[in-house]
């Protein structure tokens, strides 16, 4: 699960920490300084 740890909209601790769990393979893999809907604004750091 990626998200940006600068995201506003859906803090990491409320949604990716807690989603993570529900995955049998989950695993987090943040980004710093990126905000919420940073596959749309930053591209280039999808996997």
């Amino acid at each position: 699960m990626t998200t940006g740890e600068d995201d506003q909209i859906v803090p990491i601790a409320d949604a990716a920490l807690i989603g993570i769990k529900l995955l049998k393979k989950g695993a987090p893999k943040t980004y710093p300084g990126l905000p919420h809907g940073m596959c749309t604004t930053h591209p280039e750091v999808r996997d």
